[in-house]
């Protein structure tokens, strides 16, 4: 499931100079005679530039070491200085996949130009079942792998084991999602005879590239479902649960290179069938390329996730605080189903929930999932 980028706060407007602030000391030629120690400038004592670019990045020109004449702070020494409290310097990229795992840009470790942080230095995660505890980006192509720091001089550098990285990350968070969430799991069965052929009559009027797959039928469900059980489709933090006034839907996304990414598709309640395999189609192209957009990191009220086109028939997923529930659909197969004293071959399809026992149970759980499958026998086109 996946988060807004974090704006950080403007930085102070300048102050301007006044008539009372001293003038830019020129600096001497290198023939020039050196400046005796006890005449030292007080590095404080800086050109009008130099106090704006200070304030700017929120430097103390008392605690900078200066490199002009008398250790008098110049331009260069502002440039060449760390930041306090300022913007950590990070690609547009790299801010939008900490904002989607939920990572603090300060606490990362730059490896870009100027110690810049870029999408590589992003870690990410995911549950072991499947779920998207946080989205896993595999390593850019472009980008060679990060070396550490050797143990000497003489010791060659190792490189960082990416997918060691990611399984820490994995741990971690799936860790604490079964620390804090009391789970509970569910499973039933839908039979989609009746919604497969009538999708499969609405699209033989469509062409190709408007057809709706089945997967966006699921997903259609469980969002109508979704608006009318709250207790599945929120948010539990610092002990309160705030139920979402509409459902923006998680769904993740397998990347062709390796990983999962769980882009969020807003307000899928109100999308059509065709609106949603629309909205299905665009969020999955931008996640495979890298080019999610802002509204796909929103936070997600509830994520699905399904293998089944991997063949698995059923999910039980882990949730992704602070949401309250997760939904797993496994593969649309054939299987035996008893209808009016008949033993017949059906297709058919698991869904799953994984729910919140601090603020749902059983039975606002089976009475959601018992919606979805009757939007899916009733309401499917």
């Amino acid at each position: 499931a996946w988060l807004n980028p974090v704006g950080a706060a403007p930085a102070p407007a300048a102050t301007p100079a006044t008539a009372a602030t001293p003038a830019a000391i020129p600096t001497p030629s290198p023939s020039a005679t050196p400046t005796p120690a006890a005449a030292r400038i007080d590095p404080r004592i800086v050109s009008p530039l130099v106090r704006h670019l200070a304030e700017e990045r929120h430097l103390d020109l008392a605690h900078l070491s200066g490199t002009g004449p008398g250790h008098q702070v110049r331009r260069i020494d502002v440039e060449s200085a760390e930041p306090v409290g300022a913007r950590p310097r990070i690609s547009p990229r790299a801010r939008r996949l900490a904002a989607l795992a939920g990572v603090d840009p300060a606490t990362l470790r730059g490896s870009g130009p100027h110690g810049a942080v870029v999408g590589r230095d992003v870690p990410f995660g995911t549950a072991a079942t499947g779920t998207p505890a946080e989205p896993i980006v595999p390593a850019e192509k472009s980008a060679p792998a990060e070396p550490s720091a050797p143990a000497e001089p003489s010791a060659p550098a190792e490189p960082v084991d990416r997918a060691q990285r990611v399984r820490q990350v994995i741990g971690e968070r799936m860790s604490r999602s079964w620390r804090e969430i009391p789970h509970y799991h569910l499973q039933t069965t839908a039979e989609l005879s009746g919604a497969l052929e009538r999708l499969a009559r609405r699209n033989e009027a469509q062409p190709l590239s408007r057809r709706v797959l089945p997967a966006a039928l699921l997903l259609h469900a469980v969002a109508r479902a979704a608006a009318s059980h709250p207790l599945v489709n929120g948010t539990f933090v610092d002990g309160r649960f705030t139920a979402s006034p509409r459902v923006d839907l998680g769904v993740v996304v397998s990347l062709r290179g390796g990983g999962l990414l769980a882009p969020t598709i807003v307000g899928a309640e109100h999308l059509g069938l065709d609106e949603l395999m629309i909205a299905l189609r665009e969020v999955v192209g931008r996640a495979r390329r890298g080019r999610l957009r802002s509204a796909d990191t929103t936070p997600a009220s509830l994520t699905v996730t399904s293998l089944g086109e991997l063949g698995v028939d059923a999910v039980f997923g882990v949730i992704h605080p602070p949401q309250v529930a997760l939904v797993g659909i496994g593969a649309i197969h054939e299987a035996p189903w008893a209808s009016g004293g008949m033993l017949a071959a059906r297709p058919v399809v698991q869904l799953t929930l994984a729910g919140d026992h601090r603020v749902s149970d059983g039975l606002a759980g089976a009475a959601f999932l018992a919606d979805v499958v009757r939007s899916l026998q009733e309401d499917a086109p």
